[in-house]
């Protein structure tokens, strides 16, 4: 992977073609919304790490694409950056109380731009808000999730691991596996997208190959088995031909003895307050991981 991925929130091609090629050039992943409702699906569609938002847009300007993002539990964590012509006091303020990270004035030093940009990243992930490979939230933020769900009701937190993601690493390389972390995050928005309600709807990545789904009690028996069965469909696109049409990869140990290792799935543990009952936050995941182990074993 890049440095990131950014998202370029601006309907001015000029500057959006210059920030595409500036910053690609860098190493990050770069893509562009020339709207604001654009940027919103797109957001859904792929996380991305940082997003550079222009205040003035054609359709719903910056203030009101910050703050949806804000209020939904699925993109709140993303750095902002606001991109506008505007100097004056009382905008700056607006945008920074809706949520945004860090504002820079039109005509922008590039320079200044980019470390801005490098150091939200990088905050971002020192105080373990974003995962690095996945953008997703991580660490602080799953556990912020966790507290303000556990006195409510009739949600379900879903424990999800990639079963035989090393293996795969191991075949196909580290950048192929961050494809897949990538692509599984994606997934889960998806499934989200199509069966959740979005009053508890969250996603999170808690390292490595485990991720955790947070979404209403109501769409639980349907998000199980959807989440295994689109898995399983859409996985194979990352095998080669041979390995994909035999089912397995072939894996050699250290002393070189062949052997075999299954395709990747998923294994999958749920918990909810209508089904467990636990006192803190630390007796969820434990719950729920000893559900997503009992589910392995299946």
């Amino acid at each position: 992977m890049g440095k990131g991925r950014l998202l370029v929130v601006e309907d001015d091609h000029d500057i959006s073609n210059m920030l595409n090629i500036y910053f690609s050039g860098l190493g990050y992943d770069v893509d562009i919304a020339p709207r604001g409702e654009v940027a919103l699906d797109k957001t859904r569609q792929i996380m991305p790490h940082l997003i550079i938002l222009d205040i003035m847009l054609p359709d719903i300007d910056g203030y009101e694409v910050c703050r949806r993002l804000r209020i939904n539990t699925r993109t709140s964590h993303i750095p902002i950056i606001f991109l506008t012509q505007k100097d004056e006091r009382g905008d700056k303020l607006q945008g920074l109380e809706l949520g945004a990270d860090d504002y820079i004035t039109k005509p922008f030093d590039i320079e200044e731009l980019r470390l801005r940009v490098q150091n939200a990243i990088a905050r971002a992930e020192r105080e373990s808000l974003t995962d690095a490979q996945s953008g997703l939230p991580s660490g602080r933020l799953i556990e912020d999730q966790l507290r303000k769900i556990i006195r409510e009701k009739n949600w379900s937190l879903f424990d999800i691991r990639i079963n035989h993601l090393e293996p795969f690493k191991e075949a196909y390389g580290f950048i192929a596996a961050n494809d897949v972390l990538r692509f599984t995050g994606m997934l889960l928005g998806d499934i989200l997208d199509e069966i959740g309600t979005q009053d508890y709807d969250f996603i999170g990545h808690a390292g490595g190959d485990n991720f955790v789904m947070i979404s209403d009690f109501s769409q639980s028996q349907k998000l199980f088995p959807r989440l295994k069965e689109k898995f399983a469909e859409t996985i194979k696109t990352h095998y080669n031909f041979i390995d994909r049409d035999q089912g397995y990869l072939s894996v050699h140990d250290e002393k070189g003895t062949q052997g075999y290792a299954p395709l990747m799935t998923l294994s999958i543990g749920m918990v909810s307050p209508n089904t467990h009952q636990f006192a803190d936050i630390r007796e969820i995941t434990e719950l729920a991981a000893e559900e997503r182990r009992n589910d392995n074993q299946k």
